[in-house]
């Protein structure tokens, strides 16, 4: 196996780890008020998300940005509880050209990028080549993020097959997952 398919199917594994289900949680709930005629939206939102990832990831791995791991690891569900906030505010409304969903995508990404770089940091040890590691551990999460980009988008046209109103499907989706957010917000807060 090469190097990038090795730090490829890292990044792969790392996002669709159901045993790190934060961050599959945050894809579902960035997700879930789309449907397949809105692609061209939520091609932008996957962008925003993807750019601030990428841009924290590589900034942390190279140790220019250093914020401690417990704070990560509570602004990560506390992402989620805004986003299922926001998606139950707008249960009514189209999604495309949103651009406060955009700009939360782009943040939220940021704070996601620092949790993934934790992993990839503790991967990488005391290797000095980091470019291929980076890029190929990001192409890997990139690929993980879209099949569960379709997985949602495919759950939504089987809700809407069995006669599921787009709006319940929304209020479903957004409520549960507040829920598992809100407790993973308390039991990973930092004091």
């Amino acid at each position: 196996m090469t190097d990038f398919s090795l730090w490829f199917e890292t990044g792969l594994w790392h996002i669709a780890d159901w045993q790190g289900y934060d961050h599959i949680l945050f894809l579902l709930a960035l997700c879930c008020m789309y449907q397949w005629r809105d692609w061209k939206a939520l091609l932008v939102l996957v962008t925003a998300f993807t750019l601030g990832h990428s841009l924290t990831l590589a900034l942390s791995v190279l140790e220019v940005v250093k914020i401690k791991a417990a704070y990560i690891e509570f602004a990560i569900p506390l992402s989620i509880v805004l986003t299922s906030v926001y998606n139950l505010s707008k249960l009514n409304r189209k999604v495309q050209g949103d651009k406060i969903r955009y700009a939360m995508a782009l943040l939220f990404g940021l704070v996601h990028g620092l949790g993934f770089s934790y992993l990839l940091k503790s991967m990488l040890g005391r290797q000095t080549d980091l470019l291929l590691p980076l890029f190929a551990f990001n192409v890997g999460l990139e690929a993980g993020q879209i099949l569960i980009l379709l997985g949602v988008l495919m759950l939504g046209s089987l809700a809407a097959l069995l006669k599921v109103k787009e709006r319940d499907w929304r209020l479903f989706l957004s409520a549960a997952i507040f829920g598992i957010s809100l407790l993973m917000t308390f039991e990973r807060y930092p004091l």
